[in-house]
């Protein structure tokens, strides 16, 4: 049940909700909301960086940081693995759900600011981009990066490309180099890279998959609370915390009573898909997100030729989608109901039937 919650049921909000009229004022409102929820949001999560450990608690969340513990409350922030620096999560579950929503607006602010040069436009897109540089995810970078090299590359001179794109690299070598704890941060990448190819080994094994829920957030939801340390790294703490299984260097340390059952986390949504499906879902999977993309894109082209007024839904939802595709290369993308519902609803919205009749109707 809780497999098909995750995998299916945005896809099925989908195909049902592409089948119903949307007007042209719920496009416009949409948009505006989003902008506006987005801006709210960063302004918050800026403001938690700085507020105490009992705020948090007193609202309900958990006084564990940085653990995700199963029928229990959600961790207030988390940090980077042991330099103490804490992550803008906001009001989402992780930071990474929160570095990933935020594409949506962005995608949106992006254009709205392109198109109207309103400096309200600039301010929203520039809090949204520094609360995706706070969140520390590495994905949602990736996927912002994405974003704003096809902006870049459609609205901008080859030149202004180029020199942008080269400034970016300097930057990211430096800072790579300055701060290679928080760029690098070699426990998490080396899980990004061991998590994978063990999920490929599962599919070499299952061919027909293991069944849903077998991995990813339906998985991480019915195992134990796994904390990996490594080697020679002090895990006294965790002994106030008996619910916890903690490994260090690889070994079980907690509890002793019995052996854990950790959570199968490929860390790649599509990896993900096709250990609980087979190499037939994976494959249709990818087929459907490769559609859909080229149908966005194609109909952002044929919007914007014959100059329909509400053209930047299809294009920020061609970006949104995209964004959210390629950072589901590194994380469970897909497994926040804000981030998939959101932007499922939005495809929706810009495949539905009823656009596509207006907008030949308006070509002819």
């Amino acid at each position: 049940v809780f497999g098909f919650k995750y995998d299916f049921l945005p896809l099925v909000a989908f195909l049902l909700l592409r089948r119903v009229p949307w007007s042209p004022t719920f496009i416009r409102t949409a948009a505006a909301v989003l902008l506006g929820v987005g801006g709210v949001v960063a302004v918050y999560g800026i403001v938690t960086i700085f507020l105490p450990m009992s705020w948090f608690t007193a609202l309900g969340y958990s006084d564990l940081h940085s653990l995700y513990v199963p029928g229990g409350s959600l961790a207030p922030f988390q940090q980077i693995e042991f330099i103490g620096i804490r992550r803008m999560q906001s009001t989402f579950s992780g930071p990474n759900q929160l570095g990933l929503w935020l594409l949506i607006p962005l995608s949106l602010g992006i254009l709205d600011w392109l198109r109207e040069r309103k400096f309200i436009g600039f301010m929203v897109c520039l809090l949204i981009g520094v609360s995706i540089v706070l969140s520390f995810s590495r994905s949602a970078w990736i996927a912002a990066a994405v974003i704003g090299a096809v902006v870049a590359w459609k609205h901008f001179s080859r030149k202004q490309v180029f020199l942008a794109a080269s400034s970016l690299l300097v930057l990211g070598v430096i800072a790579v180099f300055m701060f290679p704890s928080v760029i690098i941060r070699a426990t998490s990448s080396s899980g990004h890279i061991e998590r994978p190819l063990q999920a490929l080994r599962i599919m070499k094994e299952h061919p027909f998959g293991l069944g849903l829920g077998s991995a990813g957030p339906a998985s991480n939801r019915f195992s134990d609370a796994c904390v990996d340390l490594p080697a020679g790294v002090d895990a006294s703490w965790a002994v106030e915390h008996p619910q916890l299984c903690v490994f260090v260097g690889g070994a079980q340390i907690q509890p002793t009573n019995r052996a854990c059952t950790c959570p199968l986390l490929p860390e790649n949504w599509y990896l993900q898909i096709g250990v609980e499906l087979g190499w037939i879902g994976f494959i249709l999977y990818v087929f459907l997100v490769a559609t859909i993309l080229r149908r966005l894109f194609v109909q952002s082209a044929i919007c914007n030729w014959i100059l329909i007024a509400d053209c930047r839904l299809q294009s920020s939802c061609g970006l949104a989608f995209l964004a959210v595709s390629i950072a589901a290369l590194f994380l469970h993308a897909w497994e926040d109901s804000a981030v998939a519902y959101t932007v499922w609803v939005l495809i929706a919205v810009a495949l539905s039937g009823e656009w596509h009749g207006r907008a030949w109707q308006h070509s002819e």
